[in-house]
């Protein structure tokens, strides 16, 4: 006999634990399933962004950590530009700073407290049977759900065995991080990369952690190209070993190493069909410009969630409607943004040495991390503000009319 609920999330990360929260709470029969054993650690910079944080404060999800205000961004050359983070009216003017061991296991708490049922299995399979769909497990148990939501991650099974996922047309990624004794002031991202005309696909960050252990990581863009993630060990060993070198880092001895895989900007990656959801990474729900994925996978969940509960019989359209009215301004920009980008390393080394330049750096700093960070809905007025629409205004058409554009159009629109 196969257990019978009215929804299965497969995947206990945040954007899983979210809508297993959510939906519970709404008075949904929820199985919350993940192969692990929790707590159980992930490839992370382990900062949940301002977005994040006000989605936690709303729906009464206490993380505790210590904040993080405003970023670094060293550029090619070495030179840094502080990108500060402003208060917005809909989000804090900070991250917070938690280990995803420590993260995920209180938001799945969260879910098991609100009444969903915990589930420790791996799902192998999907099939509709019945007018329900029926989810296989490596075990060969069966659970049965009207709807399921898929929040396993960027190598999602729901999401290829429901024929979600176009492999070809993915902005893959691939990041490698781990944990050393340090205490940073400020998070850092770097684009360092003193080859003149080159820029590295991707970049190196610097992390404050808890415990006097700080978060450092290897993220790479790779486009189609997924073999491209054999480079990042030797590259973590050398940045790792830069920052030793000028001083950032007291010492390079890097432990608990762990990557993992990122699809970023959902291209290639059609989130819902029939009663099929797909939230966070399984979505491809990563911004493509600097690698957030918590904040998003969250705000997914809710929005799933929400489509479940108020059109269970169009769930999978109201859905897409509603990532599409969130994401697809920002997406529009930034996804065919990144595919150029990494096509064309001489116009990132270039545009990256004079965004940190410092005359320029100075004037654009809060144009900058309003943009890169996807915040300028619900920010608070202010020149950066303007400037930051008016370049959206001015590109987003532009890259819409590229492939990568056109691809992400049909991601919202197509229904699998």
């Amino acid at each position: 006999m196969a257990a019978r609920y009215d929804v299965a999330v497969v995947g206990a990360g945040p954007a899983g634990s979210i809508a297993a929260l959510q939906l519970a709470r709404q008075g949904a029969r929820v199985a919350l399933i993940d192969k692990s054993e929790f707590p159980r650690a992930k490839a992370c910079g382990d900062l949940v962004g301002p977005r994040g944080v006000a989605l936690l404060q709303a729906h009464g999800v206490a993380v505790a950590g210590p904040p993080a205000s405003d970023m670094y961004v060293e550029g090619p050359a070495g030179r840094r530009v502080r990108l500060p983070a402003f208060p917005g009216r809909s989000y804090p003017g900070h991250a917070l700073v938690c280990p995803r061991t420590t993260f995920d296991a209180a938001l799945r708490s969260a879910a098991l407290d609100a009444g969903a049922e915990g589930v420790q299995a791996r799902v192998t399979g999907l099939a509709s049977v019945d007018g329900h769909t029926r989810l296989t497990t490596a075990g060969n148990h069966r659970v049965d759900a009207d709807h399921v939501v898929g929040a396993d991650g960027a190598l999602s099974v729901v999401a290829e065995q429901a024929g979600l996922v176009r492999s070809e047309q993915v902005l893959w990624g691939f990041a490698l991080r781990g944990y050393l004794p340090a205490v940073p002031d400020l998070p850092m991202i770097s684009l360092r990369d003193e080859r003149p005309g080159r820029a590295y696909p991707g970049y190196g960050w610097l992390f404050p952690g808890v415990d006097g252990r700080a978060n450092v990581g290897i993220g790479v863009g790779l486009l189609d190209n997924r073999s491209g993630s054999r480079r990042t060990r030797a590259d973590l060993t050398a940045y790792v070993e830069g920052l030793v070198a000028r001083g950032l880092l007291p010492c390079g001895e890097v432990e608990d190493v762990q990557g993992g895989w990122l699809k970023m900007g959902t291209v290639g990656t059609v989130p819902a069909a029939g009663r099929v959801l797909l939230v966070g990474d399984a979505a491809g729900l990563v911004n493509p410009l600097q690698g957030e994925g918590i904040g998003p996978a969250m705000e997914s969940a809710v929005l799933a969630a929400r489509a479940i509960c108020r059109s269970p019989g169009d769930a999978a359209a109201v859905y897409r409607q509603s990532l599409a009215d969130r994401f697809s301004p920002y997406l529009n920009l930034a996804a065919p943004l990144q595919a150029a980008l990494l096509r064309h390393p001489a116009v990132v080394s270039v545009g990256a040495r004079a965004l940190t330049s410092a005359p320029v750096g100075r004037r654009l700093a809060g144009t900058w991390s309003l943009t890169w960070n996807d915040l300028l809905d619900g920010a608070t007025p202010r020149p950066a503000l303007t400037a930051a629409r008016l370049i959206r205004a001015a590109a987003g058409p532009l890259a819409r009319r590229s492939r990568t554009g056109r691809l992400l159009a049909e991601t919202f629109l197509d229904s699998g």
